[in-house]
């Protein structure tokens, strides 16, 4: 794609006004995702003719004189946990191996209808289940600055479609992470809204109280439109807030006069890899020199985080996968003569999920068990209280707290062979939805390993419902780094 077009604003933009056309624009980023995903598996599937009539589609509206919106002709990628008339929606899963959506999620709808092309689904961990797309039934997804190492998960097959520019912009996931992880190692944008401020409807559900859906991008400015085409109130989803979207377009250019940023100390812990430490610092002193005030907040929370969430989200996702048992939904064993129903669904299920779907079910029933709920699950609720109640006083002395999106970059496939290491992956970033708030990562840098350049991000988290002026935080973040605003990776394997 030429300089002008490459990203989601600017190609809506051309098309509007006639300076390219949604068909070129989608049969190039075709063309470009067909031909990457050979080596980065960042697709499942990838929908050309489809692609090419929603494109002509967009066309014919500009050549009537009707408005066609603002992302006219944008290609988008959506992640294969939300539903879409066309294609499949597997969750990256043997289990939903075959189901077709009848209905396509409120997010994808409202994105069509402002001009956006789906061009394919992307993979990600079964079940939005990990923090590196090891866990997809379809093969690992790569990292398209070092194809050895891992994009991050769940949503990495949408994070590499956005970083790689196979997609004007793509749709991700976000439970514990899963948008901001692989964006930080990635080197893309990934915003996760307040939670009830995008509609869940149409999500194949994980953790019900901690998912919120949200957008991977190559820029501030795409993530604040997409998010705003995509918020707000939706009937068919109960969790959605019912207060007015700010447009976070509307002064999305104006710095933030006297930013206040939170440091938490927990967050720069020798724990973290040095570069990232480094990459974070470095970006808090230029916020200063820019006229931002840093303010030390205290989280010691912090570190609770992961054991409360992996009481809360396995618990939660043991309720929401137990539908799929062979018989209403998902994969069926084959019936042998004179086997009880029972074992057949026993069986459907352990075919069907992987082993860390099957880990984290096994958790969630454990913690929910008679005998064992008071003493994991009601207390795991009790924290996560408090962890809300610690961020409500940290925000009292600042506008958004900065630390790191992952403590390492990208590691090497099978680097995090422990399940308990891979978890930690998350420790900034699970409270944000214990407590329901905004959050973003943007690349600041790059941790070097030989000659191979990997992604670091910084971590904003902002109070609920203020996420127009937390991206007007990421934004000024942004502009402090521009050779890295249009940075794309050169494949290496």
């Amino acid at each position: 794609m030429s300089a002008p077009f490459t990203d989601a604003v600017s190609i809506g933009e051309a098309v509007r006004t006639g300076a390219t056309t949604a068909e070129q624009v989608t049969k190039e980023f075709l063309s470009r995702a067909q031909t990457a995903n050979a080596s980065l598996n960042a697709f499942h599937e990838i929908f050309e003719s489809e692609a090419m009539e929603a494109a002509r589609a967009v066309d014919a509206k500009v050549k009537a004189g009707k408005n066609p919106g603002p992302l006219a002709g944008v290609p988008m990628a959506v992640k294969d946990n939300l539903a879409t008339k066309v294609g499949r929606t597997t969750c990256s899963s043997k289990m939903l191996e075959h189901y077709r959506s009848p209905f396509t999620a409120t997010c994808v709808e409202r994105l069509q209808a402002e001009g956006a092309v789906v061009i394919g689904k992307t993979n990600m961990d079964e079940f939005a289940m990990g923090s590196s797309t090891e866990h997809c039934a379809w093969g690992s997804v790569k990292n398209p600055w070092d194809t050895t190492r891992v994009p991050g998960g769940s949503s990495g097959g949408s994070a590499v479609a956005a970083a790689a520019g196979l997609c004007g912009f793509s749709l991700g996931s976000d439970t514990g992470g899963s948008i901001r992880q692989p964006a930080s190692l990635c080197g893309c944008v990934g915003f996760k809204p307040t939670y009830g401020r995008v509609s869940r409807y149409g999500l194949v559900a994980f953790g019900s109280s901690l998912d919120q859906v949200g957008p991977l991008t190559r820029s501030v400015r795409d993530a604040a439109l997409t998010y705003h085409v995509m918020a707000g109130i939706d009937d068919r989803d109960s969790t959605t807030a019912d207060l007015a979207v700010e447009d976070p377009m509307k002064d999305l250019e104006t710095p933030i006069a006297g930013l206040r940023v939170g440091v938490p100390k927990q967050y720069l812990s020798d724990a973290n890899d040095a570069e990232v430490n480094s990459c974070v610092n470095d970006a808090l002193q230029r916020l200063k020199k820019l006229g931002a005030t840093l303010v030390e907040v205290d989280l010691p929370l912090t570190d609770i985080g992961i054991s409360t969430y992996y009481v809360i989200a396995p618990a939660e996702a043991s309720g929401n996968l137990a539908r799929f048992d062979g018989i209403r939904y998902g994969h069926r064993a084959a019936l042998k003569t004179g086997e009880s129903l029972d074992t057949l669904y026993s069986r459907s299920r352990a075919e069907g999920f992987g082993p860390e779907v099957q880990r984290r079910i096994m958790l969630g029933t454990y913690v929910l068990s008679s005998g064992y709920y008071d003493a994991y699950y009601g207390r795991a609720l009790r924290v996560r209280r408090l962890i809300k109640a610690e961020f409500d006083n940290a925000f009292a002395k600042c506008d958004v707290i900065a630390g790191p999106a992952s403590p390492s970059p990208a590691f090497k496939f099978g680097g995090m062979s422990d399940p308990l290491k891979m978890y930690l992956c998350d420790v900034y970033t699970v409270n944000t939805n214990i407590a329901g708030l905004p959050a973003i990562s943007l690349p600041i840098g790059f941790a070097t390993e030989g000659a191979r350049s990997l992604p670091i991000g910084l971590h904003l988290q902002a109070p609920a419902f203020a996420d127009a002026k937390l991206l007007r935080a990421a934004r000024m973040v942004e502009k402090l780094f521009p050779d890295l605003a249009r940075e794309a990776p050169t494949l290496i394997s």
